[in-house]
């Protein structure tokens, strides 16, 4: 596989392609750094990661997966290390160079649309925690559209329900959460058929709107930006806590594996298909 087979507008520096040009992005700066710090031992970042895999093996396990906006490389390389060929396109030169410390060979340091991305030739795209990040959603996709192979699937991970809105989503740089049904919509809209649509992280919605939405309305001015509050929220849990969680994770992977869905969850996980 070339790099430039699917790309034209990249050149190869130091083991990373990157853009000829290239586009601000709604990310803090600081973002893939902190993420870094965050994501080998997070619990989310980890069962998000098995809740990709799941979909990915069921559709397109066969075909090389564009990772698009994807930070440090930590799906790209979860993707690879289960035999999934997977290129990684990240704008942010912090998370190209830590998927390169990761070992991921294929990075493209770039917006997608200015990687120059050739018409119908992805047949596997991922969105990961993404959309939520760009001002037109449903003109970005109409863009992934028509860089998708006919009967190529993409994948999308959103944050869920307005109501959980908070001061880490304003910091974050999202401009918005999602219902199920709005992500398939917007989807719907820009010419997708939906394949699969859950919520994931069933649990989290009640501690989300506890510990940062109802503390938004009334401490603006906290630091929602400190790493050590974010390390201590993603970390591990040990004992029964690590067990009931466990339960909840193991069992939302059965119910992605069956195609089954779960009715609400703090993410939706969405697959969408171009049959035409």
């Amino acid at each position: 596989m070339e790099i430039i087979d699917f790309a034209d507008n990249v050149y190869l520096k130091d083991g990373i392609w990157f853009s000829k040009n290239n586009r601000d992005i709604s990310y803090p700066k600081e973002g893939n750094m902190n993420c870094y710090e965050i994501e080998k031992d997070s619990f989310w970042f980890q069962h998000r990661n098995n809740c990709i895999l799941e979909t990915v093996r069921f559709y397109s396990e066969h075909e090389t997966f564009f990772d698009i906006g994807g930070g440090n490389g930590y799906v790209a390389k979860g993707l690879e290390d289960n035999n999934i060929k997977t290129v990684l396109v990240e704008p942010g030169l912090e998370g190209a160079l830590n998927a390169k410390k990761r070992g991921l060979s294929n990075i493209i340091c770039s917006t997608f649309e200015d990687a120059g991305i050739k018409v119908n030739s992805c047949k596997s795209i991922g969105l990961f925690d993404v959309v939520e990040h760009i001002a037109d959603d449903q003109q970005f996709l109409m863009s992934v559209y028509s860089n998708l192979a006919v009967n190529g699937f993409v994948y999308i991970t959103v944050p869920a329900y307005n109501f959980l809105w908070s001061k880490e989503d304003a910091d974050a740089g999202h401009y918005r959460r999602y219902t199920k049904r709005q992500i398939c919509r917007v989807l719907e809209d820009s010419g997708f058929k939906i394949q699969y649509a859950t919520y994931i992280f069933s649990i989290l919605p009640l501690p989300v709107f506890f510990f940062r939405t109802i503390p938004s309305f009334f401490w603006l001015k906290r630091n929602s930006s400190d790493l050590s509050k974010h390390k201590q929220e993603h970390s591990q849990r040990k004992g029964l806590i690590a067990l009931i969680l466990n339960f909840i994770w193991n069992k939302e992977i059965s119910y992605i594996k069956q195609k089954k869905k779960i009715p609400f969850g703090g993410s939706c996980l969405v697959v969408a298909k171009k049959t035409s």
